[in-house]
């Protein structure tokens, strides 16, 4: 009986500094199976993009040439990562994160940028925002894209927050990086953004 209850203290003492060595808070969850037929390397790169606390329960998809995707990760989070490496208009290491309610937004992106050349692909979008057919992104959202010649020399290329409509006079924020702050590129538009110098 003494023993029984030696080992019962003991359990409960290896518990609690595990517990506390965690910060008070229990494990995280494991990361979500991956689909049938999906590879752990693809979704390994994808998600290179991704913001570490966000990481491990992040969506994972492959974009088709049709501008529909499979999902190679169902996660528990509203981030979805994906990879854009050699599309048109993409550096040949390209991998990209967003909310998972802007992926109509992205189809739409790469749909332009199928056509091979910036110029049509900015006029193809330009007119899409004037006839009212862009599609706006969740206000609020971040988008995190990580880019370079090569993986080993990707770096984190973009990272903003899409802020569709906003405005100066909206926000309070300016609309050109003159001031050294945070500001809003292509205020007015559904494609807004906050900027933060060095992301």
């Amino acid at each position: 009986m003494k023993s029984a209850a030696l080992l019962v203290i003991g359990i409960l003492a290896v518990s609690v500094v595990s517990f506390a060595q965690q910060g008070g808070r229990p494990a995280p969850p494991p990361p979500p199976p991956l689909e049938p037929g999906a590879s752990q390397a693809d979704v390994d790169k994808a998600l290179i993009a991704a913001p570490g606390s966000q990481k491990a329960q992040a969506t994972v998809i492959k974009w088709k040439p049709d501008f529909t995707y499979d999902t190679l990760r169902k996660g528990t989070n509203r981030l979805v990562c994906y990879d854009r490496s050699g599309f048109p208009l993409q550096a040949p290491f390209s991998v990209q994160c967003t909310s998972i309610a802007n992926l109509d937004r992205v189809a739409q992106n790469l749909k332009a940028q199928a056509l091979g050349d910036r110029d049509k692909s900015e006029a193809m979008l330009a007119e899409a925002e004037k006839n009212g057919t862009r599609v706006k992104p969740e206000y609020g959202s971040m988008w995190y894209s990580v880019a370079g010649p090569s993986q080993d020399q990707a770096r984190p290329h973009h990272t903003m927050i899409a802020v569709p409509g906003a405005t100066t006079q909206s926000t309070g924020l300016p609309e050109n990086p003159k001031l050294g702050g945070a500001w809003i590129m292509n205020a007015g538009t559904s494609t807004a953004h906050v900027m933060v110098p060095g992301q």
